[in-house]
């Protein structure tokens, strides 16, 4: 297919597929950005379909994301459906001459994301990821006292996401592998590793130890009181739990844990601790993403008496602040597109395959 040539404008053509609550936040997002215009938006959904058509004033609506993306004038598409459409959705809009901003993870594996990065660079278009959780304010707060060198060289970090009773849809496309690519590593976890190696200043990942428990899915218990194992159309097929030991060049370690369903505190804990070889730091979220602010405190010396502080952060932008990058890049030119290829996910879901099969053969995999 001939790739669609854009005409020079001030005003971006943009559509969403997908009408959830990701699809949802893109929308929201798009219309608070001058010289952008919703122009589709494709979802299953009839009566939400047309409800947001009418909401946003959108011209055109679609049940087929197909018919969409022929749509003439279209710039860039978000795509905000389940994992296993990722690639085919994103490859075909790419093809187009279409920008793409995908929902995370990139894909249901590595093998499906390097084959969206490939025709990202083929068409010569941006193929962003929507890790929205880096772009926390307590997050961009941490990472500007470690990158100001407050705890010298960080040697240990240990990151978790962890709900008591998480589970997505109990039931849905998210407990089937073939269609969610994998349980909470997969869902969550790909939030947790993409900001912990953002704040550590992006080291190369050598190698990974991971297991992965599948305890509580299968007999219907962690998900919300409407899905349940007996009356869902899948079966729980994914871990509910994940863990992993991650080797980081220049000796550094990385632990993760990723959890829907653990019995536990019942308030979600997003967290993040470091250790420095001149200080620390401690990031906790209790209430996970609902919790628009973590404690931040750093714990470091100043002429051999404790110099601990606590970090003072606003609330991040969340979507907001994804979409607002994708435009700004979308707007930079060729010059900037070829640096937003979808590389940096398609880095997050070559350690993700990693920690599947390090679990699957329970071995540690070299990457």
């Amino acid at each position: 297919m001939s790739i669609q040539q854009q005409a020079p404008s001030t005003t971006l053509k943009v559509g969403v597929v997908g009408i959830g609550w990701a699809g949802q936040q893109h929308l929201k997002a798009y219309s608070n950005i001058d010289g952008v215009e919703i122009v589709a938006v494709a979802g299953m959904e009839a009566d939400l379909l047309a409800q947001l058509k009418e909401e946003y004033s959108i011209p055109h609506a679609f049940a087929r994301w197909e018919d969409m993306i022929e749509l003439e004038g279209l710039d860039a598409v978000s795509v905000a459906v389940p994992t296993f459409l990722h690639a085919p959705i994103a490859i075909a809009s790419l093809e187009r001459g279409l920008h793409v901003l995908s929902e995370k993870p990139l894909a249901r594996n590595a093998v499906e994301g390097q084959q969206m990065v490939d025709a990202a660079r083929k068409a010569g278009r941006v193929l962003d990821v929507a890790f929205n959780h880096r772009r926390r304010g307590d997050i961009q707060a941490l990472k500007e006292v470690i990158d100001a060198g407050t705890l010298g060289r960080p040697y240990y970090a240990k990151a978790s996401w962890l709900r008591r009773q998480g589970i997505p849809m109990l039931g849905s496309w998210f407990t089937n592998p073939e269609l969610a690519g994998g349980g909470p590593l997969a869902d969550i976890g790909v939030h947790v590793l993409d900001y912990s190696l953002h704040l550590l200043g992006e080291p190369k990942v050598l190698a990974v130890s991971a297991s992965t428990h599948s305890e509580l899915g299968p007999r219907g218990l962690g998900g919300n009181a409407r899905y349940t194992a007996s009356n869902s159309s899948h079966k729980f097929e994914v871990e509910d739990f994940a863990s992993a030991f991650i080797r980081l060049e220049g000796g550094g370690t990385l632990i993760l844990e990723a959890g829907w369903a653990t019995y536990r505190d019942e308030r979600d804990l997003m967290d993040f601790t470091v250790y420095g070889t001149d200080g620390g730091a401690d990031l906790r979220s209790v209430g996970a993403s609902e919790n628009p602010v973590a404690d931040v405190h750093v714990f470091t010396e100043k002429d051999g008496e404790n110099a601990d502080f606590e970090v003072v952060a606003e609330p991040g932008r969340a979507h907001q602040a994804v979409v607002d990058d994708f435009i700004a890049a979308v707007r930079g030119g060729e010059t900037v597109w070829g640096s937003h290829d979808g590389s940096l996910a398609l880095s997050r879901a070559l350690v993700l395959d990693a920690c599947y099969k390090s679990a699957l053969e329970q071995r540690e995999v070299v990457l």
